[in-house]
């Protein structure tokens, strides 16, 4: 008796066996399609600054979403940084960034991503970081940060030349 439910166990186990191989390979195929996903919702975001297609560009946001500027004061909500880029596209010259590399991580329930990428600019190379989520089944920029990347060896010149600044916005902030 006991040899033959070890046996019916055994069978069942070889039986589910490749259900549960498919299953990884699927999931597998799901974080690829993915990455792909949100990699072509920021390449066409990319793209639309670079063309000047603003409502493309914002097309691509989060009605909530939060884009964070090289500058100390740029932190916008989405109406905000419609305002302050609205002159630039109207002017057909917006912005054209070019991705130089990209790391995207997918959260587990497969509805967030963050990602981090570096971008050939106007300014030198920038990192972009941000959050990605997928909204009525369209991949959209909830969050994004840019950065203007210094050398570690030019961080003590730089520092220095925006002293004066930083004094002053951090005199301002801790009024607040």
């Amino acid at each position: 008796m006991k040899k033959s439910i070890f046996i019916s166990i055994l069978l069942s186990g070889l039986f589910f066996l490749p259900a549960l191989n498919a299953q990884v390979k699927n999931t597998e195929k799901n974080i690829k399609a993915v990455e792909r996903q949100v990699n072509k919702t920021l390449g066409t975001w990319h793209k639309a600054a670079a063309s000047a297609n603003f409502d493309e560009y914002f097309e691509q946001m989060t009605e909530d979403a939060v884009f964070i500027g090289t500058d100390a004061t740029e932190n916008w909500n989405l109406r905000q940084f419609k305002k302050f880029a609205k002159p630039y596209f109207d002017s057909g010259k917006a912005w054209d960034f070019k991705t130089l590399e990209r790391n995207v991580y997918i959260h587990e329930n497969m509805g967030m991503a963050w990602f981090d990428e570096l971008l050939e600019t106007h300014m030198g190379i920038c990192r972009g970081s941000g959050v990605v989520t997928k909204e009525n089944g369209k991949w959209k920029i909830h969050h994004y940060v840019l950065s203007i990347t210094i050398p570690n060896e030019n961080v003590e010149e730089v520092t220095e030349m925006k002293k004066m600044f930083d004094e002053a916005y951090m005199s301002k902030l801790k009024k607040n």
